[in-house]
């Protein structure tokens, strides 16, 4: 039962972990870009879009589409790269614990 007992307090000190882990994910931030910058999206590692910058320059009434794409890429790329990061970040907790990826994500 000794084992047991371990295990438990293993798993909850690791919880505990990740809960930390993941407050301080909701708070970091990572940014992507389109159209060589004219476009920047600013995620949070918590999955949430934090804000989107435009330059000017590409606002062109005329081909919205355009812009509308830029803005599709820029964000998809920042969410992607916010969960990577939370996926790396995550998997250090779960290193040699023997646990299969993502668990507990």
């Amino acid at each position: 039962m000794a084992g047991l007992g371990k295990f438990l307090k293993q798993a909850q000190k690791m919880q505990e972990q990740m809960q930390k882990v993941q407050e301080e994910l909701a708070q970091r931030e990572v940014e992507a870009t389109s159209g060589g910058g004219a476009v920047k999206a600013v995620a949070k590692c918590d999955g949430t879009i934090a804000r989107i910058k435009i330059d000017p320059k590409v606002v062109d009434p005329n081909d919205v589409e355009m812009l509308e794409d830029l803005i599709v890429s820029a964000v998809t790329n920042a969410l992607e790269v916010a969960k990577k990061t939370q996926n790396d970040e995550m998997s250090k907790l779960t290193a040699g614990m023997g646990l299969p990826p993502g668990l507990g994500l």
